[in-house]
């Protein structure tokens, strides 16, 4: 049952996703409930087996690996061979996990960072600093960037630039719209003429794919950040920088695409607040640049 809900799902991850995902059921959950008639797996055996993965200290596994046999019982249920999901029975009963913080420097620490991603090219290519530095300017996920095509991009040439990120790519599985600044659509031009005709934006060695996940990551190990910054870094320290200058806590939570949950406001509008957004994307733009010509991290004066 797992092997065919994989099967189905494979075929929109990548590769290593894809690996990862069969090789953890494989080592996790098949030697103890592989064998057994799906609809006969009680709440009791999937615990059973998600404590052993516990019990080697990997709890943040242990907490994945219910969630992904969630989705197979699931998928039996849709497709006629099960009644019930017992994973959810499963709630509370294992050690709390505690998610780790991605790695991110200080506010005040950007403009080292923005020179050295300025210098990467005496020790990388082109494509991923300007990768990089895109990252910097949207701060979208990794991924969101990683696996942007040029159909998404809108208006680049005219007064209101705009990347339409579809919901399939978004964590929250709702679109987003991101304003571009004009150093943002810059780099855009810069990128589609290195690119050799991909449709993606930052295409891999082979161009009908984009580049791995860990290319941004390693480059800023790379350039010594290891340890002490992510690609998803970026949206922290854009986050704190703005709350800095007053710009309103809902538009900067609406820019890093996260969904207010309560019921009581209503429908999520992927464009919530975009000429306010737009206005924020420019000033935040203008400070990079000027962080990256060597001025001092100061709080950010909001512009009317």
């Amino acid at each position: 049952m797992a092997r065919e809900w994989y099967a189905k799902q494979a075929r929109t991850w990548t590769a290593r996703h894809a690996n990862d995902v069969l090789r953890r059921l494989e080592a996790n959950l098949f030697p103890d409930l592989g064998a057994r008639p799906v609809a006969e797996i009680t709440a009791p055996e999937l615990l059973a087996a998600a404590r052993e993965v516990e019990a080697r200290g990997a709890h943040d596994l242990a907490h994945r690996m219910v969630g992904v046999a969630g989705q197979v019982f699931r998928y039996a249920i849709a497709s006629g061979r099960c009644e019930r999901d017992p994973s959810g029975d499963l709630r509370g009963a294992l050690a709390p996990h505690r998610a780790r913080n991605q790695r991110a420097i200080k506010p005040e620490e950007l403009p080292e960072l923005l020179r050295a991603i300025d210098g990467y090219e005496t020790i990388g290519d082109r494509q991923t600093a300007l990768g990089l530095r895109l990252l910097c300017l949207t701060f979208v996920r990794t991924a969101e960037l990683i696996g942007a095509t040029w159909d998404e991009f809108r208006d680049l040439d005219g007064d209101a630039p705009t990347w339409e990120v579809p919901a399939e790519r978004m964590k929250l599985k709702r679109p987003h719209v991101v304003p571009l600044s004009r150093q943002a659509v810059a780099i855009l031009k810069e990128l589609r003429a290195l690119g050799g005709g991909s449709r993606f934006v930052l295409p891999g060695r082979n161009r009908d794919v984009p580049i791995s996940n860990n290319t941004l990551l390693f480059a800023l190990y790379r350039l010594g950040y290891k340890g002490k910054m992510t690609g998803h870094g970026f949206r922290a320290v854009a986050s704190s920088a703005l709350n800095e200058a007053g710009f309103r806590p809902d538009v900067i939570e609406r820019q890093l695409a996260h969904v207010e949950r309560s019921k009581v406001r209503g429908a999520y509008n992927r464009a919530d607040y975009l000429p306010e957004r737009r206005k924020m994307m420019a000033q935040w733009s203008d400070m990079v640049d000027a962080y990256a010509r060597g001025a001092e991290v100061v709080p950010i004066k909001r512009r009317a």
